[in-house]
């Protein structure tokens, strides 16, 4: 799948106004108007369409910088090719041609700047073992959303009725009020106030959905998680949401990732820290132990002479970092743990070991507070 960036031709840091002008060349030179029934132009229409409603939204840039294609739900699967038609994508960008350039305006009645209503978007949580962030995984999500009525297949009028055109904007769903002013007439276009944009009226609402036409459902979704993401990370699916009613575009599912606490390590940024408790002479003579990792286990080489606090760091053993091949680090902290009871076997081991060392008075060292 092409990188967006390249599809609009910009870099990167491009600004918004950047991307909207160099969208607006491509659709110009690629619009089906100036290249009838050429497929190829249409493909390369729709591809431009698809970068640049994701990086147009600030919001969807910054999951799509951060994580790529999975970061917006996979736009070139569940995005334009897979559920929006040349006339939606006209209708949602047709502001960016600008006057003169509107095929569509006399035919579907809306006129430029005409825009396809969008139902609510749906927010969930997802919940993500450090195994899972480690390795990526695919997730199957049971969700409640807006979908269609079934007894009146989503138009909201009883069985055996149907809807009828709103006569106060002949089925348009939209207004038109001209008004005079000082530099002329001016055309303004609204919703009409009495279908609520629809252009239809029901006067037998369905007993199932109330009129709305919708009813909440349980569904299965399948999702990708990459792996590397954190808490607070989310994806969007676009049109995954609620549906909406009629002429409405349904809204996106949005994920966002939350994590589990592990039993024995905390994450800080891609690397992972845990605590490991040794024993005083193990730390007086140094010993090689096997640690848990994200990844199984692994061998640690633990140095003689070492003190309580101090780090080991296993490199490459923490996350990956998103969007790159290197992972973060494992850092081990060690715990020297000094014995409460003693036999008496011990003590005089400890005493005749005591009597060897010249240097046996305390040290006194300057703290450094945060």
């Amino acid at each position: 799948m092409r990188d967006y960036y390249d599809i609009l031709g910009v870099q990167k840091s491009a600004s918004s106004d950047d991307i909207k002008k160099s969208y607006r060349k491509i659709a110009m030179k690629y619009h089906p108007d100036k290249n009838p029934n050429d497929a190829e132009a249409e493909k390369k229409f729709k591809e431009a369409a698809e970068a640049y409603s994701v990086l147009s939204d600030d919001q969807k840039r910054q999951q799509y910088d951060q994580f790529g294609h999975a970061g917006v739900g996979g736009a070139g699967a569940q995005g334009f090719q897979g559920g929006m038609s040349m006339e939606d994508i006209l209708n949602n960008f047709g502001d960016i041609f600008g006057d003169g350039f509107d095929p569509f305006g006399g035919i579907f009645g809306g006129g430029r700047g005409s825009r396809v209503k969008k139902a609510r978007d749906l927010k969930v949580n997802l919940k993500l073992s450090y195994v899972d962030i480690y390795n990526g995984v695919s997730k199957t999500l049971k969700i409640k959303r807006l979908e269609h009525c079934d007894p009146c297949a989503g138009s909201g009028a009883k069985s055996g009725t149907m809807p009828t055109s709103c006569e106060q904007c002949n089925g348009a769903g939209q207004v038109r009020q001209v008004s005079q002013s000082f530099f002329g007439q001016s055309v303004s276009v609204r919703e009409c106030p009495i279908c609520t944009g629809t252009g239809q009226i029901i006067k037998n609402p369905c007993n199932s959905c109330g009129g709305s036409g919708l009813t909440r459902k349980d569904v299965e979704i399948k999702i990708k998680v990459p792996s590397g993401v954190s808490h607070g990370n989310y994806m969007t699916l676009n049109q995954q949401g609620n549906k909406g009613p009629k002429g409405y575009q349904s809204g996106d599912l949005i994920i966002f990732f939350e994590e589990e606490e592990h039993s024995v390590f905390t994450r800080n940024g891609e690397d992972v820290i845990a605590e490991i408790v040794i024993q005083f002479y193990d730390a007086a003579l140094g010993l090689t132990v096997e640690v848990p990792t994200l990844d199984g286990k692994a061998k640690l080489k633990i140095p003689p002479g070492i003190q309580s606090s101090q780090l080991l760091r296993m490199r490459g053993k923490g996350f990956p970092r998103m969007r790159g091949s290197s992972r973060g680090d494992q850092l081990m902290r060690v715990h020297v743990d000094t014995p409460q009871k003693l036999s008496s076997k011990q003590k005089k081991l400890l005493d005749d070991f005591k009597n060897t060392n010249n240097d046996t008075n305390p040290k006194f060292r300057r703290i450094e507070l945060d």
